[in-house]
């Protein structure tokens, strides 16, 4: 319907919200709500997000079900204690979004990232892109979308209903590919809490860019592990919140 009133025909391309359950080591660890594409991108990079994996090599397989509902991913060397059970929820940029069991409690703090010098044009880059708008969400306006840029160039994009599997699934794609992340950019659509702050940290990723604004424990974390950290990205302007080359 138009302002006028007026019935507007054309149908809307509605997104689809999907379940995947997945299986480390035959235990089920996580319940993930998320849109039905790049499956094994998003497992990937969601075990090595929060510090499960180091990389691809310590995953000998992956098996997804032909529904895509079921990941079971063996991990070489059984490199994750994996005797435990249980499943608790764990809050996220989508209520529910995500599941996980205590194999996720870090063990240790995190190391700092090394920082990389980097330009501004690379940000414009990526803005610019994000401006013109990613596949799914010109059709649903629905997803958030994540990009990984080496030297300025997006080597990967991916896209979710939620910031936290977008950002995931970039990674996973990004492994999967051999890209170096100590020498990559992500570009995010969404908001930056701690939470993703520790995903970046976590990935080794030195630069973390957002079109959206941060809170002060999410500069306080750059800073403390020298993440460089920029917000408020636009194709003609950005707010750099921490660049420990400056």
């Amino acid at each position: 319907m138009n302002a006028d009133g007026a019935e507007v025909p054309g149908d809307a391309t509605v997104l689809v919200e999907h379940n995947l359950d997945v299986f480390v080591n035959e235990i089920l660890t996580m319940r993930i709500v998320c849109t039905p594409n790049h499956l094994i991108d998003l497992v990937i990079g969601r075990l090595f997000s929060e510090g499960v994996i180091s990389g691809v090599i310590d995953v000998e397989s992956v098996y997804l079900c032909e529904h895509g509902t079921r990941a079971r991913v063996t991990l070489r060397n059984r490199v994750a204690d994996f005797s435990k059970t249980g499943i608790n929820v764990v809050p996220s940029c989508c209520t529910g979004n995500k599941l996980y069991n205590h194999y996720f409690d870090a063990d240790g703090a995190s190391e700092k990232v090394v920082p990389i010098a980097w330009e501004h044009s690379w940000v414009f880059a990526a803005a610019r892109t994000f401006a013109q708008d990613s596949p799914l969400h010109k059709c649903t306006f629905g997803t958030h979308s994540c990009y990984v840029l080496v030297d300025g160039r997006i080597v990967c994009c991916r896209e979710d209903l939620g910031r936290h599997n977008a950002f995931d699934k970039a990674l996973g794609a990004a492994l999967r590919a051999g890209v170096d992340l100590r020498q990559a950019m992500v570009f995010s659509s969404g908001r930056i809490p701690v939470d993703m702050v520790m995903k970046a940290i976590r990935a080794s990723v030195p630069i973390l860019v957002t079109k959206a604004v941060p809170t002060d424990a999410t500069i306080e974390l750059a800073r403390a592990y020298d993440l460089t950290l920029i917000c408020s990205a636009r194709p003609d302007s950005m707010r750099i919140c921490h660049d420990p080359k400056a």
